[in-house]
């Protein structure tokens, strides 16, 4: 059982991408954030509309290099999904790894694997939210999801 990875590249320092992880959510993931995400300890809320979201529990934040999250509640309620809580105790880790001039994020999402049935579509918006993540550490400027008004 392969757990979600992915790598990207960024012409951003470590110190710039471990920002973005822990004070600026709402620029890259979603604007509709709740809590904080700066502390071990912390934790937070993201949701996309009233029918998907995620609370998580920052376990573990090394400066520069690392930041992990747990999932601790979890609704995903789309259509094609019968069990809509299937985040729930996963794991979130980015290991942030500077380089000569670029850093190098790698994300692993422990328990998001190809036999949980919302693997496609959660595999999907994490392609979305780092390329999100990657114009917001290179540019200044995201694409995190904004709720229509």
């Amino acid at each position: 059982m392969e757990n979600f990875k992915k790598t990207i590249t960024v012409q951003a320092t470590a110190a710039a991408v471990y920002y973005a992880l822990t004070q600026e959510i709402t620029q890259w993931w979603t604007s509709m954030f709740e809590g904080s995400a700066n502390q071990q300890g912390d934790t937070f809320t993201i949701r996309f509309r009233d029918t998907i979201f995620k609370t998580l529990l920052v376990q573990e934040l090394i400066s520069q290099q690392k930041v992990v999250w747990l999932v601790t509640n979890a609704l995903l309620d789309i259509p094609e999904l019968e069990n809509k809580t299937e985040w729930i105790n996963t794991k979130i880790i980015w290991d942030i790894a500077a380089k000569a001039k670029e850093t190098e994020i790698q994300l692993t999402h422990i328990g998001l694997n190809h036999q949980v049935a919302c693997y496609d579509v959660c595999a999907n918006g994490w392609h979305n939210f780092t390329d999100s993540l990657t114009a917001f550490v290179n540019t200044g400027k995201g694409k995190p999801f904004l709720p229509s008004i």
